[in-house]
């Protein structure tokens, strides 16, 4: 049987991107996104729900990333689902985030008090992606040094 992992989101970012780089001097980011779904119900407030997923991405995308996005931006994120534990202070902590194969910048960051635009209204610039960053095999043979738990 065939398998798919596969996720598409767009939301706005809830903190600043965090950028690393990994023993092998590969950049690495992350940065907390927040996707709101609007709940409609019959004779009720309209309300949204709030997902707050974490992202990952690579490479050359992710100095993109934390050169260009701040709080608040609205971006397209496309990847895939990972899961990873590690130990810290004798326990083992685990996450499951979104490890980022596309980025895409739509519009400007959110500002208090200010209009919210629409996102298909947005114009996009893209973040290529990085072919010369590390393959699945190459960061998961390693340690978790490779990946540190932001």
């Amino acid at each position: 049987m065939a398998t798919l992992n596969r996720v598409f989101l767009i939301g706005n970012l809830t903190r600043d991107p965090e950028l690393r780089y990994v023993p092998s001097g590969t950049a690495v980011v992350s940065f907390g996104l927040a996707v709101n779904t609007p709940l409609i119900r019959p004779g009720a407030e309209a309300k949204e729900d709030v997902c707050f997923v974490r992202i990952v991405a690579w490479g050359k995308q992710a100095e993109s990333c934390k050169q260009y996005l701040t709080k608040g931006r609205a971006v397209f994120v496309e990847g895939r689902l990972i899961y990873r534990s590690w130990e810290q202070d004798g326990k083992t902590r685990s996450t499951l985030e979104v490890r980022a194969d596309r980025v895409q910048f739509l519009g400007g960051p959110r500002r208090e008090g200010a209009p919210t635009r629409e996102v298909a209204a947005a114009e996009p610039e893209s973040v290529p992606v990085d072919e010369s960053r590390p393959s699945m095999e190459e960061r998961d043979e390693g340690s978790s040094e490779e990946e540190p738990p932001f």
